[in-house]
């Protein structure tokens, strides 16, 4: 069942509601689609959100770090402020703080919308699946613009942990992202998740660390959060054909004092686009041109994982 009712908001923003007999799902349109809450029937909240900020649609060009609400956001066409293809793209792209159009057909709640600077066309259907805690995600980006547009495409989910939780996927090789935002100490490429005589995979105490990394090499399309107990999994399940990378930054309290890990499946490797365009390792379209896919979120009781660990 999907409800859109005026009388379901939260800090005054409208907000859509996907229920099932496993999940309630909230998302907010007005939000660039924000994902702002996945529960489970038993009241357990997988969506770690900002207890310092209200939810509000920020202006476009807005710094996203003194605003990181939290939740499943999505950041298209980049992360840094950069430009590309000439243009100035703004600080975590342009869908973040865009306000999209919400529709509901049939069983699906559909959000759509155009990038005014990049000229990207984005779409998303999203529905529950029956008989599983099962989020069912389709998307179409099209390039809109008269010229081709390379882009960075990211999925963001902002995860409550605890210490002794873990971050499982098939990543054969990853890699620090910038040394400033890691408790690391070397750039060099290691074997998913050993690093430096220690575990990535496992999440620490809260503390003053932070983590960034670009997990590559994958044997499949997932990224998955597994809780300490063993009873719970929040887990994206995507095609590496359109996500050949999955990124990871968990706060340990390092950043802004926030304890959360995010789960990233990324379209491009490194995180400035022309650089990652220069590799042939980013999106891109042809005018006219769209690109297609689907993603899962499963959001439930832990599963048997037919991923590998690569202990």
């Amino acid at each position: 069942m999907i409800t859109i009712r005026d009388d379901i908001r939260r800090d005054g923003i409208p907000l859509a509601r996907l229920e099932s007999e496993h999940l309630t799902v909230d998302v907010a349109p007005g939000v660039g689609g924000r994902i702002v809450s996945i529960r489970s029937r038993d009241g357990h909240e997988f969506l770690w959100t900002n207890p310092r900020l209200s939810l509000r649609c920020c202006p476009p060009g807005t710094q996203y770090d003194p605003n990181f609400f939290g939740g499943v956001d999505e950041l298209l066409p980049n992360d840094l402020p950069e430009t590309i293809d000439g243009l100035a793209c703004p600080d975590h792209g342009e869908l973040w703080t865009a306000t999209l159009h919400a529709r509901v057909e049939g069983p699906q709640l559909v959000l759509s919308g155009e990038l005014p600077v990049c000229g990207l066309r984005y779409e998303r259907r999203m529905r529950l699946a029956e008989g599983q805690p099962l989020i069912e995600l389709d998307y179409r980006i099209q390039n809109g613009a008269d010229r081709p547009r390379h882009f960075l495409w990211k999925l963001h989910a902002a995860l409550n942990i605890r210490p002794g939780d873990r971050i499982q996927c098939p990543a054969a090789r990853a890699r620090v992202v910038d040394l400033a935002w890691s408790r690391w100490h070397s750039l060099e490429p290691f074997p998913w998740p050993h690093v430096e005589g220690g575990r990535a995979d496992i999440i620490p105490p809260p503390g003053a660390e932070v983590d960034f990394f670009y997990l590559y090499d994958l044997s499949a399309g997932c990224l998955r959060w597994l809780d300490a107990e063993g009873r719970l999994e929040f887990a994206y399940h995507f095609d590496t054909a359109v996500f050949p990378y999955a990124w990871l930054f968990a706060s340990y309290g390092g950043f802004d004092g926030h304890y959360t890990a995010i789960l990233e499946p990324c379209t491009a490797m490194p995180i400035s686009v022309p650089e990652a365009a220069a590799l042939g390792q980013c999106s891109r379209l042809e005018p006219g041109q769209s690109l297609s896919t689907h993603v899962s979120i499963y959001a439930g009781p832990r599963r048997d994982s037919e991923e590998k660990d690569h202990d």
